[in-house]
């Protein structure tokens, strides 16, 4: 997937954030978010490794490696913001703090349930928060691209991958538009300003319906 469509991800998953939200970025696209969240939303962005206040990526050379996103990778944080111990960090997740979580995805299904931690025989670091983050946060909002390596679909009627939490999912974003998941599977209300409705529909398996005005992102 090109970085420009990425970007454009990352913006509009930047819409969904409300004035005071503490929200959890994922690995991947996801940690591109912080870069569009603007500073009159007063959001306070928790990372499962123990931050609370992470901002946007430090300027080339002046990185602290001491100060580093769930991913593993530099970031600055903002004033007020803390550090803890990751038993503290995963209390806040537990607990329903998070008020949105954004995730990567390898499926999702029509009721939402999301697949994101493995595929069997690879070998892969570990589960990290998703779990606990798919369970407890109060919206759930997946980041992800379309279709597989091999083409196939990844918004899917039921997950062919090990689960991770069922009935979680409430938006996916990919770089062919926005779905919401509802009690009749996926609606599509957005498209980006390159996608086209007739190849979406072809893209997915999952039950698809199609809102009576779809918006054209990016425009």
């Amino acid at each position: 997937m090109e970085l420009a469509a990425k970007e454009l991800m990352a913006k509009r998953a930047a819409e969904e954030i409300e004035k005071g939200n503490i929200i959890n970025l994922g690995i991947g696209i996801p940690t591109m978010i912080a870069n569009y969240i603007t500073k009159d939303k007063q959001v306070m962005i928790h990372g499962e490794n123990g931050l609370l206040g992470i901002g946007k990526d430090p300027v080339k050379g002046r990185e602290d490696p001491h100060i580093i996103n769930a991913g593993g990778l530099p970031c600055t944080l903002v004033k007020g913001s803390s550090y803890f111990d990751s038993a503290a960090s995963f209390a806040m997740i537990r607990k329903g703090k998070i008020d949105i979580t954004f995730l990567g995805a390898l499926e999702v299904s029509e009721k939402g349930d999301l697949a994101n931690w493995i595929v069997p025989g690879v070998l892969v670091p570990g589960m990290g928060g998703g779990m606990d983050l798919a369970q407890k946060t109060k919206k759930t909002v997946i980041l992800m691209q379309h279709t597989n390596k091999q083409g196939k679909p990844k918004l899917k009627k039921e997950c062919t991958l090990p689960i991770t939490a069922k009935g979680c999912v409430d938006m996916v974003i990919t770089e062919l538009g926005v779905f919401k998941v509802d009690n009749d599977g996926l609606l599509l209300t957005e498209i980006f300003k390159e996608a086209d409705i007739k190849d979406i529909v072809k893209k997915t398996e999952a039950k698809l319906t199609i809102a009576r005005e779809v918006k054209v992102y990016g425009l």
